[in-house]
């Protein structure tokens, strides 16, 4: 004998068996993946590895074993599709609720075990149905009595929220699930019966609208508005095939509408629902919670997922049950999210099937309930998770966590396999119109979810993922090693300590403003925030190792160093020298645009976030902005020296007035410091003396001063990889006096103001500015980073070396920025630098007091520029 005869010869596997094996192989290789994940998710195989799930995954063989040996012995005829895509759901649905918790995980194994021993004992059942059919008045009433009970003696195994359970010892039923699929038997068993009577729509339908209306007064009564609905969806899918009539499916739509409207504005969960439905962005820590968490989840499942035991899906609240699609794609992706609406997709498909192919009416219309039943409360649930529909909280079939709702559908699908057993292959089935509009409608409703959950997962998910409000961002933090922060000489201001899971972040002491910090509850702020993709590995990575990562650890690779152009010493000298005092420190190398300091006061201690937060930020004086970069000030007389430049190109110098003190409205301006001389202007706009400059503003006028501010970048913020505040609007100028003085519109940070006056020491050009200077990869390689902005043009290069030259007294120069005399807007500015040759490096510093005086801030700034000349 060959070898093909004998291949031929061996027993041939039905496709349901080859099926219940593809799915046993799914589970096991999932089990095996969850076994593993700690590893995986703290990268060392010394860790404790997860065994618990597969006490589930030995009880979902052996019951479904069993159960697939009955099947062929008692009901050899049914649909062999059924009963595999059952096992797939449950099984995939089990170790999912096992990798959420394992006390429900074991609740959930021991429901499985009763439901399959269930499902078993029936299969010896008559296929015929006919006790299903004779006592369908008492069937219903039962289940109706049984929710009217939970009125009186309800409970929530939560301890709160909607009393919808009737529970004992531990043991918890929700009647509302039997409770929908009593009405199919019911409404099957009617319509069946009086189907003579089909074209007299309003007397045949009479008592099942009594019926229906005694249940789903019950549910609105307990709020259960998502069980009502599929109520509803229930009633006018098995009345549109029985009758064919359009009017009740429109007599439906207007029911449903009413009664979601009425849910609106009587209960609040269910405005809540709805809100949160049209807008969650509105309120995503507190009313949109969930809705909100359930698609960050799906965003991060990305399309292939993060692995089994790799998400997070216990952020999202009720993952068990409500939200346990979110779970899924998180862990499966949109590849596993799709395969599991696919499965759904398909058992509902066979139930239509069925229904086409039943022996009689009545079995006809128990297959078309069900498939409404399972096909619309999957449409149902999955579409609130994804915000394709408002959130009801119904359970996913086969899937979600709940004794009640697992063994309801374990009884719909005996149901189905004795109906499928009995089935007859016509050539022209009955009833075809109407049951492939109830199975177009859907088939709809799943390709909506699908492409909503690509549409969260694929095409918004890199948005939602960068959403400060993500947990999984901070979790990642804790696996993951996160880059440091170092300062130019390689210092280090930040930094990751500890081992995979507990990586603790710290930082360099009075740095808050600046450097910010990266917190699992108060987020991230400061150059943590504004570097987080590089410092957290998912910039500056080979993207093999990035695709790498994401599949075998669902994490990013660890991070890169950051070495930024801050000097630490300076930085803390600047913080020393301010102290308590409100104000800020900038300092510039005026031709490359490196910024050494970047001093905000006061600051904070981002290592003693969980102990001062709530001090830290109902602090009067905001320690948490960084003043030299989002502040906003009147700039005072520090404007004087790119007036005077102007006015020098311009060949439009006034006369010196012969008053130096200025009347402002009712008050008489001064000089911030005696001016050496005079009678030059370099010497006038150094001391901050307020005549000249009103002079200069108004030769100048607000023609040539808006486009000199424009050109210095007052109108423009700063291009960093660091936030720097909203770009300032465009002032329009009225007083060209009041803008001179620095005292109209114009509001501007140090930061811009440093800016500025590099342009003087850097031959009236302004440098593009610069705080991360480079990357140190994991491979140790520096990679410079590029500034975000050219060098432009904004003074004229031989009027600015004269100004500054004038101003120079050797090796530095200053100039007095604050205003004297008037009590509002009373800063105190010191700008000065070094005029050290075009050889060598030249350095401006910018002070700004908000409080305190012209000598603190001139004390201040002559400290700092002594400590960079060496003096």
């Amino acid at each position: 004998m060959s070898l093909l005869e004998r291949i031929s010869s061996l027993p041939r596997i039905d496709a349901g068996r080859r099926m219940l094996y593809s799915a046993a192989l799914f589970l096991v290789v999932y089990a095996i993946v969850l076994s593993l994940s700690p590893a995986g998710r703290e990268r060392s195989w010394d860790v404790g590895y997860l065994w618990q799930h597969w006490l589930g995954v030995l009880v979902w063989g052996v019951g479904f074993f069993l159960a697939h040996r009955a099947i062929q012995r008692y009901l050899p005829k049914r649909d062999s599709f059924l009963l595999p895509l059952a096992a797939l759901l449950s099984g995939w649905g089990l170790l999912s609720v096992w990798r959420l918790t394992i006390q429900f995980g074991l609740r959930q194994t021991l429901w499985l075990a009763i439901a399959l021993t269930l499902f078993i004992s029936g299969l010896r059942l008559g296929s015929e149905l006919q006790w299903l059919r004779r006592y369908k008045y008492l069937w219903l009433t039962g289940g109706v009595i049984l929710t009217a009970l939970t009125l009186v003696f309800g409970t929530n195994p939560l301890g709160f929220g909607p009393r919808l359970w009737l529970g004992c010892c531990g043991i918890y039923l929700q009647p509302s699930e039997p409770l929908k699929l009593l009405l199919i038997v019911f409404l099957a068993a009617y319509l069946a019966d009086r189907k003579p009577l089909v074209s007299k729509i309003a007397p045949l339908l009479a008592p099942t609208l009594v019926m229906a209306g005694l249940a789903l007064a019950l549910l609105l009564v307990q709020r259960d508005l998502g069980t009502a609905f599929i109520l509803v969806f229930i009633y006018t899918a098995l009345v549109y095939v029985a009758t064919g009539s359009w009017r009740m499916a429109l007599f439906s739509l207007a029911t449903a509408t009413a009664a979601a409207l009425a849910g609106y504005f009587l209960f609040d969960v269910v405005a809540l629902r709805v809100e949160a439905w049209l807008n969650p962005w509105a309120d995503p820590s507190d009313r949109s919670y969930q809705i909100v968490q359930s698609l960050l989840a799906i965003a991060n499942g990305g399309m292939l997922g993060r692995g089994p035991g790799m998400g997070n899906p216990g952020l999202v609240p009720i993952a068990l049950s409500d939200f346990i699609y979110s779970s899924i794609a998180e862990e499966t992706g949109l590849v596993g999210a799709l395969a599991l609406v696919t499965t759904l997709a398909l058992f509902t498909v066979r139930a239509l099937r069925i229904s086409l192919q039943a022996e009689n009416s009545f079995h006809r219309y128990l297959a078309v309930g069900i498939a409404a039943y399972l096909g619309g409360q999957s449409v149902l649930i999955i579409g609130g998770t994804t915000r394709l529909l408002p959130l009801t909280g119904v359970t996913l079939p086969f899937v979600s966590y709940g004794g009640s709702s697992l063994v309801t559908t374990f009884l719909a699908l005996l149901i189905l396999v004795h109906i499928s057993q009995q089935r007859v292959e016509r050539k022209q089935p009955q009833n075809t119109q109407a049951i492939l509009h109830v199975g177009t409608l859907l088939l709809v409703g799943f390709v909506g979810v699908s492409l909503t959950t690509g549409w969260w997962a694929f095409y918004r998910g890199p948005e939602l993922l960068l959403r400060t409000d993500n947990p999984r961002r901070s979790i990642a933090d804790r696996f993951v090693l996160r880059g440091m922060l170092l300062d130019r000489n390689g210092q280090v201001l930040s930094e990751s300590i500890g081992e995979a899971g507990t990586y603790q972040r710290i930082y360099a002491p009075s740095l808050g403003p600046i450097i910010g910090y990266t917190h699992p509850v108060y987020g991230q702020a400061g150059i943590e925030a504004d570097l987080d993709l590089i410092l957290r590995g998912e910039e500056f990575q080979p993207a093999f190792d990035l695709w790498i990562n994401h599949l075998l650890y669902g994490q990013p690779p660890p991070g890169n160093d950051v070495q930024l152009t801050l000097d630490a010493e300076l930085q803390m000298l600047a913080q020393e020298l301010l102290g308590n005092i409100r104000g800020a420190a900038v300092v510039v190398e005026a031709s490359s645009g490196e910024i050494l300091v970047l001093a905000s006061s006061p600051s904070f201690d981002a290592n003693m976030l969980d102990d001062d937060w709530e001090d830290v930020l109902n602090d009067p004086d905001a320690p948490l902005l960084n003043r030299a970069t989002q502040g906003r000030y009147t700039p005072g007389t520090s404007l004087g020296p790119f007036l005077l430049i102007q006015a020098m190109v311009n060949e439009s110098l006034p006369p010196i007035p012969q008053e130096l003190d200025y009347a402002f409205g009712e008050t008489t301006l001064q000089c911030t410091q005696q001016a050496e001389d005079p009678q030059d202007w370099a010497s006038l706009v150094s001391a901050g003396c307020p005549a000249p400059l009103a002079a200069l503003g108004e030769a100048l006028g607000a023609d040539e001063l808006q486009p000199i501010f424009e050109s210095l970048g007052f109108y423009s913020a700063p291009q960093l990889r660091i936030t720097t505040g909203a770009n300032p609007e465009l002032a329009l100028i009225a007083s060209p006096e009041a803008e001179a003085l620095g005292l109209g519109e114009l509001r501007i940070s140090p930061l811009q103001l440093a800016h500025a006056y590099a342009s003087m020491s850097n031959a009236g050009e302004l440098p593009a500015l610069q705080i991360a200077g480079s990357v140190l990869t994991q491979g140790e390689e520096y990679i410079s980073l590029p500034t975000l902005e050219e060098a432009q043009a904004a003074l004229n290069e031989l009027e600015s070396a004269e100004i500054v030259g004038n101003l120079s007294n050797g090796q530095t120069w200053e100039v007095q920025g604050g205003v004297q005399g008037i009590e509002v807007d009373a800063l105190n500015w010191y700008i000065t630098g070094t005029d050290l040759g075009t050889s060598e490096n030249n350095y401006v510093i910018v002070v700004l007091l908000e409080d305190g005086n012209s000598s603190d801030a001139q004390n201040l700034g002559m400290e700092l520029l002594g400590r960079l000349i060496g003096n």
